[in-house]
């Protein structure tokens, strides 16, 4: 394996200094870098990412950290904390510099990274004992890696991480866990991990456990669970079920004439028929109230559901762009509300509900259904809603004209009272 830059021991798993880009520590992008990695200490990392940037043209410093996907806040910023400490002092005045611990993993350099598939510097790492039934391992580990892979790649923005657990040769029990950098597209990321997966069989072939790690992506499988069960979401369980318990047999004596077998017909046929007229029954009953709740209007051609309605958070984030202060439009009750436009050049209006607003999740897609369905030329029309972890958005047509509030108080900003809680917003025409 082909080492970029140099390498001495420390407690990272391993690390990589960039070649020919030695600076000097009072330089200006020296202080940047600094000045970037303290910020991680100090800063929210969104679900154990981070990607930032500090300074401008060549002493532009870019960064990603990124911690394992069941790894707690606290672990998480105590890890990046250590590797900012160690990174610095393990590859003093370079430009370019990665390393990695079990937990997360921090690389900075003067070039751009983000969003970039990188494979070099990498490394394996593997158990040096081997599998049984090697074959049939190696099938089930490519059949979970696989599906982790699918998984991971179609995480959002945030987050591309999977992980689980199979049944293996003799009730074995294998665990695998993938993850991309979340800047990465779907495609690249599924890419990266492609790749990362077909390097098993030089790393690790045979043997209870390994790993492939790159810059962008790394996989692992073990014999032994090394990861948090409970934290680490999506979780996938692909072991097999147990067997069925077959009641005991019951003891069986010769029947003799018509009567018996007549009996025996009767006791087997009209309990069977009975139970599938009752499952039948209770389908209709259903399928009637489940085609009674999604029915909306007079119309009954037009079905409207939840799903339907729910939007993309990154979509309305790059609408609102970031939810910046310079789109804000007002405050309520519940939450700011900002301007947006969507790529297609619709203006919106977004309300961004407070995360002490005490509902949940079925609560609020039940209420944001329910407002989407109340149509009339007095009210702002509902667009849809979205939902992101804290994150719990609805979203408006933008009305130009002023509001209710506006032409009570005489304020010259469009305001909006909660939606939620049965409030309505009207529009008034001037």
């Amino acid at each position: 394996m082909s080492h970029q830059g140099t390498e001495a021991q420390s407690n990272f798993l391993k690390f990589f200094c960039g070649n020919g880009t030695t600076d000097d520590s009072n330089s200006t992008f020296q202080t940047n870098l600094k000045n970037l990695l303290m910020n991680i200490s100090n800063t929210q990392i969104d679900y154990g990412f981070y990607n930032f940037s500090f300074g401008n043209n060549s002493d532009k410093v870019n960064a990603i950290a990124l911690c394992r996907g069941d790894v707690k806040e606290a672990d998480c910023r105590s890890c990046l904390t250590d590797s900012r400490v160690l990174l610095l002092q393990v590859c003093p005045n370079v430009k370019e510099a990665i390393g990695w611990y079990d937990n997360c993993f921090l690389r900075y350099s003067n070039r751009t990274i983000f969003g970039l598939m990188e494979t070099s510097p990498y490394f394996y790492l593997w158990n040096t004992q081997d599998a049984l039934e090697k074959d049939q391992f190696k099938s089930v580990v490519t059949k979970m890696m696989n599906l982790l892979r699918d998984r991971a790649s179609s995480g959002n923005s945030i987050r591309k991480f999977a992980a689980a657990n199979a049944t293996g040769p003799s009730n074995q029990t294998i665990y695998g866990l993938v993850q991309c950098t979340p800047d990465l597209s779907q495609n690249i990321c599924r890419a990266c991990l492609n790749g990362a997966i077909s390097e098993i069989p030089k790393c690790c072939n045979g043997n209870r456990g390994g790993r492939v790690v790159r810059p962008s992506c790394n996989i692992r499988y073990e014999t032994y669970s090394f990861f948090d069960l409970a934290a680490a979401q999506p979780f996938i369980s692909l072991q097999s079920p147990p067997s069925p318990l077959l009641p005991p047999a019951l003891p069986t004596t010769p029947k003799k004439g018509k009567r018996n077998t007549t009996g025996i017909v009767v006791a087997i046929v009209v309990p069977t028929v009975a139970f599938i007229a009752l499952v039948i029954f209770i389908v209709i009953i259903k399928a009637r109230r489940l085609k009674k709740t999604i029915r909306t209007g007079e119309d009954k051609d037009e079905i409207m559901t939840v799903d339907s309605l729910q939007m993309d958070f990154e979509t309305i984030r790059a609408a609102t762009n970031d939810f910046s202060d310079a789109n804000k439009l007002g405050q309520g009750g519940f939450g700011p509300v900002y301007l947006g436009r969507l790529y297609n050049g619709q203006e919106i209006a977004v309300k961004r509900l407070s995360r002490d607003s005490g509902q949940g999740e079925m609560e609020f897609k039940n209420e944001a259904l329910l407002v989407a369905k109340l149509q009339h030329r007095n009210l702002v029309r509902s667009l849809g809603f979205c939902l992101e972890k804290e994150e719990k958005l609805l979203i408006y047509e933008f009305v130009p004209n002023k509001s209710l509030d506006c032409f009570i108080f005489g304020k010259s900003i469009l305001m909006f009272d909660s939606v939620m809680s049965s409030t309505c917003i009207f529009k008034l025409f001037f």
